[in-house]
C-alpha cells in the first residue's frame, strides 16, 4: 500500500512541473550574452536582443542561480506593484 501511494505521489510531482522545458518566458533567441564575474565570485549573464537588456541570470558563488526578466520589452526588469523586481528560481528538472 505504501509503495502504491509513493508511486502515485511521484507521478503527481512529475505533472507539477511547468511547461517549456526550461525555456525563458522572454524571447532571447539570437541574444548577445555578456558574462561578468564579480569580486565575490558571483557570475552575471546579461542577454541583450538588439542592444536591449531582456534577461539577467545571476549565479551566486554559493546557491542556486536565479533569473530576472523584462517581459514587456520596455528596457527595465519587471517590477511588482511595490517596485521590487521579482526573481525566478528553477526548482528542479530532469
Amino acid at each position: 500500500m505504501k509503495t502504491l501511494l509513493l508511486v502515485g505521489l511521484l507521478a503527481l510531482a512529475g505533472c507539477a512541473t511547468t511547461g517549456g522545458a526550461g525555456a525563458p518566458p522572454v524571447d532571447v533567441s539570437g541574444a548577445d550574452v555578456v558574462r561578468k564575474t564579480l569580486g565575490n565570485g558571483d557570475t552575471l549573464e546579461e542577454y541583450r536582443v538588439g542592444g536591449q537588456l531582456r534577461m539577467v541570470k545571476v549565479t551566486p558563488a554559493r546557491g542556486a542561480p536565479f533569473y530576472m526578466y523584462d517581459r514587456n520589452g520596455d528596457g527595465q526588469m519587471d517590477n511588482d506593484k511595490d517596485g521590487v523586481s521579482p526573481v525566478y528560481w528553477k526548482l528542479y528538472s530532469w
